[in-house]
């Protein structure tokens, strides 16, 4: 009998050593994923809020965005003075979907939203923005934006979504 119960207390330990990390890794990839969204939300916020600040605090200093006119945004300052220029001059309301988020590794990750501006005029721009963030330390950071406006294939029409 005792000896039942020593192998099965001795499975038991080898079984909690082996799913443990396991279901660590699991619950650190889920709260990196709810981190990331929070950094977009908060971006979000930001910017409606033309709160330089608080944009400033979400980006590394060599952040760099590509919008989706072709511009060029580099570094932290740049990019946060033109995300703000152009909450000025295309007014509406801005709404940033989350899709996907993929880890590409313990403190990288890649995210893609859907990136809607409801215009002041009535027309909504329907595009797509791509996020590289680091995680430095505990806190995510954004290292790039990538704003893809959809374009009609080759020979064809745009597919609406």
């Amino acid at each position: 009998m005792f000896r039942h119960t020593a192998t099965a207390a001795a499975l038991l330990v080898l079984a909690l050593l082996v799913l443990a990390p396991g279901s660590a890794a699991a619950q650190t990839a889920a709260s990196d994923e709810a981190a990331i969204r929070a950094v977009v939300a908060a971006y979000s916020a930001a910017r409606d809020k033309s709160d330089a600040a608080a944009l400033t605090a979400l980006f590394t200093a060599d952040a760099d965005q590509l919008v989706s006119s072709g511009e060029w945004r580099r570094g932290r300052e740049a990019v946060v003075k033109g995300s703000l220029a152009s909450s000025q001059q295309a007014q509406g309301t801005r709404t940033f979907t989350l899709e996907t988020v993929r880890m590409l590794g313990a403190a990288v990750a890649v995210a893609d939203s859907r990136y809607d501006i409801a215009q002041t005029d009535g027309v909504t721009r329907r595009m797509w923005a791509s996020w590289l963030l680091v995680k430095d330390g505990a806190t995510w950071k954004i290292a790039g934006i990538r704003n893809m406006l959809p374009a009609a294939p080759a020979g064809g029409a745009a597919t609406p979504r």
